[in-house]
């Protein structure tokens, strides 16, 4: 199964919607294409960038559905499928694997406070619930979710459950996931949320990164994948540096619609829209984000 994982920049894309609130599958078809011509490997719908919990199970099937078909076997493909119930993540993991995803991303129960035995519980469940070849990253994200993943639990899950094969881990701790990359003897794929981590995780022996911001300036993720394939870390490091400028810029807000307004500005997609009750930016932010990014060449990969 690791033949299949997820590896150099992962895209968590956003789910575009109509002024009705409706998932706009045209402008996720745009979406999808524009990424793949731009060479991301891999696609992650339905994760945080996605706005995955403030949506219903058919539109999350839905947003699974667009972003495989278009695919198409171009781009790896694994739908975030963590719920607030273990009975609509089962429910999401299956559809994952019905519809023909390369695998799923699970992030943990959010809300209440669970021990650890109740997390390593939750993913022993949503494993089995899957054919047994089916790839499963875990997800941590203890900032947004409340409950974490630590070494300990991801071992467990990883000795009781053969096709969890990886975690993507969301919270700069990089001690943490260099202990991770030596579960099943090495053979644990481990990828960063944070995005300033990309190169120095993959130079440590990680697979990758799991980033939004990738979506608006996916050349700068790839140069710096290809860079590290090339054994150029200086070019890789430099790159990383602009990366992490830009990356600053567009989540000086840390609002998800500023990667909506950045991509409707580049007409990829239609509406900034966000799925209520989540507010996207004002039009003065959104003038003032899109040329503080222009002035400073956004799309263009400058050592």
């Amino acid at each position: 199964m690791l033949e299949r994982k997820l590896y150099g920049c992962v895209v968590p894309i956003v789910t575009p919607l109509d002024e009705a609130q409706r998932v706009d599958t045209e402008s996720l078809e745009h979406l999808t294409d524009f990424l793949i011509e731009k060479e991301i490997p891999c696609l992650y719908p339905n994760g945080t960038t996605g706005e995955m919990l403030m949506f219903s199970v058919a539109d999350r099937k839905l947003v699974a559905e667009t972003v495989v078909k278009r695919s198409a076997g171009k781009a790896r493909v694994y739908v975030q499928t963590g719920a607030m119930s273990l009975e609509d993540t089962v429910e999401l993991s299956r559809h994952a694997a019905e519809i023909g995803a390369d695998g799923i991303g699970v992030v943990t129960p959010s809300y209440f406070k669970m021990e650890d035995d109740a997390i390593v519980a939750f993913y022993q469940k949503v494993a089995k619930s899957v054919p047994a070849d089916f790839p499963i990253y875990l997800y941590g994200i203890p900032q947004c979710s409340v409950n974490d993943i630590n070494v300990s639990v991801a071992e467990r899950v990883a000795d009781t459950c053969p096709n969890v094969i990886g975690i993507k881990y969301s919270y700069p701790n990089m001690s943490r996931m260099l202990e991770m990359m030596g579960i099943r003897e090495n053979r644990f794929s481990v990828l960063c949320g944070p995005d300033e981590l990309y190169h120095v995780l993959m130079c440590g022996g990680g697979d990758g990164t799991v980033s939004g911001n990738a979506q608006v300036i996916p050349e700068h993720y790839v140069a710096i994948g290809k860079a590290i394939a090339a054994g150029d870390m200086e070019k890789a490091r430099l790159i990383q540096r602009r990366t992490t400028m830009l990356n600053n810029i567009l989540c000086a807000r840390n609002n998800i619609s500023c990667y909506k307004v950045v991509l409707k500005h580049m007409g990829i997609i239609s509406c900034t829209a966000m799925k209520e009750p989540l507010m996207g930016v004002d039009e003065t932010y959104a003038k003032k984000l899109i040329d503080t990014l222009e002035k400073n060449q956004f799309r263009e990969v400058i050592l």
